[in-house]
């Protein structure tokens, strides 16, 4: 759509011609649930007539432009215009509008634009989404727009920059209520919500329907001798709320406003705190300032482990600390989209750790977070932290493991290199200069660099200006005696991405205790400058059996090897006794196979010996993720079913020993879901379904069942019939989604075909259902059927990216792609489409890129697996430094 794809240019073309005083939006969502008085459902809805359903949405923006005379756009993404004013004159909305921008000649000094536009209601997860829940009829909204999706629901200028306050009215139906940015109340028929403070478009939001709703509120003793209040709110759908533990997120809440106010001496701008978690959402998250959305999979509907608890008390507290990075100060354009996303990332562990019952949360940062942060660095498409956003499409796709996980290992680095009291000190004094305002890197920059008397530009180029990853490979040197000589810590980097950067790191010897344990007996800091550092403070100790070269966690790298360390590893690795190295080494092992550098199997195999004996429950789910990856894209295709028997004895072993009723129990028993095949795998599905056999102490609740039922599906157990009585069980809205993943994995060619048609032929499907399809439809015991769907993917993407939102296009061009028709003629397909297509939509060419690194790397740990080692000579434990 012409103008749909703002570039950069021309957001700060208009930043520097325009500034805006404030919106007034109203928007009328009585159509949302039928024929309402006033809201309509005929035609102009979209009532039965084909087209999309639309709600009234009127704006008025007064801003001011310091050309008079000048020209300048709105933005809005509408199926219609019904009238535009500008300065009391009337345009014709057929000249002004394209689909996607209002234009604006003859501009006063002052102005006031006024649009009255038909807006559509989502099924996409983008700008105001309307849900159905099959449950009970009840419609729910809510809406979501980041990086630019408020233009879907009300005109505006759509870039983080042109902040100004906000005035929402909404016109609802009679039963419902509506909730916003800031505190409302509803008189004559009408919701009305309090001014914002200045923010951007991106943050604004609307929730409104029949949601299950509790309250609470926190208080706070400042320093001036005022008493802060803030109300505090959680909301689900009715037919979520008997599993809705609203306590305990109000509990991590409260704990997480405490650490913020400590640590920022900044009290919480926004008035209130409300926490929406809404159906079929995009993200995990979303942090509008007083009203925070997120996935309702965050509402546990049967029993998890406490990573699950852990992960969403960093959500919870990760959208916090945007209400400072982020919120209260915003990047001026999403170039640095790091300076609230990589923020908020240090920050949700950060806080986690120091205010929660979550006080091993560095453990899962250092496991899964940053697993994140070193694919995404190691793909043709890895930027610096602060990266190049050309476009909004180039935005879209920069929520990415780098803005994310990298940007928060970075900032975990910088803690570490300036001291916490600086960073924190740094962090007051940026809230206090540019509060409501836009900020660029060097405005954080120079505080850190007042605060801490480093230098922090040089520190910006190696880290923030850079991209990729280094690995510290350590080096030891023994005397006669027995000790260490000499021990230094060598860097590299990648050929395309050759920074040696500076790094702060711990090493830490480790030897077997009197009760068998490794553990740590000696450690020092060290600043690694260029490939080769010495650590001196290390000379003279005794000889190691496993030298970590980043203890603690502190930098982020690859962590490498020598021989005689990755030996004890091999050996001895579920006998090192601190969690937090544990994690680090299961981290390097993981990156090891992606490398090529370990045989799948290897890592398989150590995941067997080991993980049984893994404490920490997010890493032991970790490392069931990753052997099934493993099996999956890096080990030989021939060794694969020995592998998958392999790993389903395992699994079942330790389901079998584990604690009865315990969490460990509950995630061997998905694990197992995950890599049944064989009839007695299955057939033990099948009976703990039925009830006809039982493990001790483990409930197989409503969710276990579908777990359960989806390897049943894929293999052939599970018919239609049985997934239909299965949903007439559990007729919600999650019941559904797993119902339709469980549909498209039956091993049929009529339904792949279906599958297909449903996704790529049709727009019926909703954000929700179309993850779920693509879920059930790529199979790894399925990879004869999906042969077909190699040529028919490359001739369709395009089109897709043309004609489909960018969310669900990112979801099909992703989702969709050959990656388990893992061969050399698949990698050449892809070649041959880039190759053909080198004029296609950047943002699309990155998804292709991407899916073909992944495969490339496949493909190289397939034929070190088959060899048997990196060096092809079946003996992985080479001479090489890991």
């Amino acid at each position: 759509m012409p103008g749909e794809n703002l570039s950069r240019d021309e957001a700060r073309e208009r930043a520097a011609l325009l500034s805006v005083d404030g919106y007034d939006v109203s928007l009328d969502v009585r159509s949302a649930i039928g024929d309402a008085a006033g809201g309509g459902n005929g035609p102009a809805a979209g009532g039965g007539s084909g087209e999309p359903r639309t709600f009234r949405s009127v704006t008025t923006i007064r801003f001011r432009c310091n050309e008079p005379g000048a020209s300048s756009f709105a933005d809005l993404i509408a199926p219609s215009v019904t009238a535009v004013s500008l300065n009391g004159r009337d345009l014709d909305p057929g000249e002004v509008f394209d689909g996607a921008r209002i234009r604006l000649d003859d501009l006063a000094a002052e102005n006031e634009l006024v649009v009255d536009a038909r807006c559509a209601y989502s099924r996409t997860g983008e700008g105001l989404h309307r849900f159905v829940d099959p449950e009970d009829g009840e419609v729910y909204l809510y809406t979501q727009y980041e990086p630019a999706d408020a233009r879907r629901v009300f005109a505006n200028f759509e870039q983080p920059d042109l902040k100004a306050p906000f005035r929402f009215e909404v016109r609802a139906p009679e039963e419902w209520v509506v909730w916003g940015n800031g505190a409302g109340e509803r008189a004559d028929g009408v919701w009305r919500f309090a001014e914002t403070k200045p923010i951007s478009t991106y943050i604004t939001c609307v929730v409104a329907g029949p949601y299950h709703y509790v309250t609470d509120s926190y208080t706070r003793e400042l320093g001036d001798g005022t008493t802060l209040e803030i109300p505090l709110g959680a909301m689900c759908r009715k037919g979520l709320a008997p599993h809705f533990d609203a306590d305990d997120v109000f509990l991590v809440t409260k704990q997480g406003l405490d650490f913020f106010h400590d640590h920022f001496d900044y009290p919480y701008p926004f008035g209130k705190y409300d926490q929406a978690f809404v159906p079929e959402y995009n993200l995990g998250a979303m942090e509008n300032p007083g009203l925070v959305t997120f996935r309702e999979e965050y509402v546990f509907r049967g029993k998890v482990t406490q990573a699950s608890y852990e992960a969403r008390a960093n959500v919870i507290l990760h959208e916090m600390a945007h209400m400072w990075f982020g919120d209260l100060v915003t990047m001026e354009w999403w170039d640095d989209l790091w300076l609230k996303e990589s923020f908020a990332d240090f920050m949700g562990s950060f806080s986690l750790v120091g205010a929660t019952r979550f006080t091993d949360g560095w453990i899962t940062f250092a496991n899964r977070r940053k697993a994140w942060a070193y694919r995404a660095d190691q793909l043709p498409s890895t930027h610096p932290v602060t990266a190049d956003i050309r476009d909004l499409q180039d935005a879209k796709l920069n929520f990415d493991g780098i803005t994310y996980a990298k940007g928060a290992s970075v900032l975990k680095q910088l803690v570490a290199y300036v001291g916490q009291d600086a960073f924190l000190e740094g962090a007051r004094r940026y809230f206090k200069r540019h509060a409501y305002g836009n900020t660029r890197l060097g405005d954080l920059l120079s505080v850190l660099g007042e605060t801490s008397g480093r230098d922090m530009a040089g520190w910006a180029r190696s880290w923030l200006q850079t991209a990729g990853v280094n690995s510290l490979t350590p080096q030891v040197l023994l005397t006669a005696e027995g000790r260490i000589d000499e021990l230094a810590v060598l860097q590299e980097a990648a050929e395309s991405h050759p920074e040696l950067r500076p790094h702060r790191v711990a090493v830490g010897l480790y030897r077997r205790a009197g009760d068998g344990r490794l553990v740590r007996y000696a450690r020092a800091e060290a600043d690694v400058e260029g490939p080769r550092t010495l650590v001196p403070e290390l000379a003279g100790a005794q000889a190691p059996e496993l030298v970590l070269v980043n203890d603690e966690d502190l930098t982020y790298c690859k962590i490498r090897f020598d021989e005689t360390s990755l030996a004890a590893l091999r050996e001895s690795l579920g006998d090192l006794s601190d969690p937090l190295a544990r994690a680090l080494c299961w981290s390097a092992l993981w990156n090891m196979t992606r490398d090529a550098l370990l045989p799948a199997r290897d890592f398989v195999d150590l995941v067997l010996r080991f993980a049984g004996r893994e404490t920490d429950i997010g890493v032991l789910q970790m490392l069931h993720a990753w052997a099934e990856s493993a099996l999956t894209h890096y080990a030989a295709p021939d060794w694969r079913p020995a592998g998958e028997r392999l790993l389903a004895e395992g699994a079942l072993a330790e389901l079998r020993s584990a604690e009865p009723g315990s969490e460990h129990q509950l995630a061997w028993a998905r694990f197992l879901a995950s890599v049944a095949s064989g009839p007695a795998d299955l057939d033990l599905l099948q009976q703990l379904l039925e009830g006809s056999a039982k493990v001790d102490g483990l409930e197989v609740d409503q969710e276990l069942r579908w777990a359960f039922l989806g390897p049943l599906a894929a293999h052939g157990r599970a018919d239609e019939g049985v997934l239909a009585a299965e949903l007439a069980r559990d007729d919600t809205a999650s019941g559904k989604r797993h119902q339709v993943r469980c549909l498209a994995a039956r091993p049929s060619a009529e339904v792949k075909a279906q599958a297909w048609a449903q996704l790529v032929e049709s727009d019926a499907l909703s954000n929700a259902l179309v993850e779920a399809t693509i879920a059930g439809f790529q199979q790894p015991s399925q990879r004869e059927l999906l042969v077909p769907y190699a040529q028919k993917y490359f001739a369709v993407i395009g089109r897709i990216w043309e004609q489909r939102s960018i969310q669900i296009a990112m979801h099909l061009v992703k989702g969709l792609f050959p990656a388990l028709l893992d061969s050399p003629e698949t990698l050449a397909a892809t070649d041959a489409w880039l190759a053909a297509h080198e004029s296609a939509p950047p943002a699309l060419r990155r998804l292709v890129l991407e899916a073909r690194d992944d495969l490339a790397r496949g493909l190289r740990g397939q034929a070190c697996d088959a060899a048997g080692g990196p060096d092809g000579s079946g003996d992985s434990d080479g001479s090489d430094n890991y």
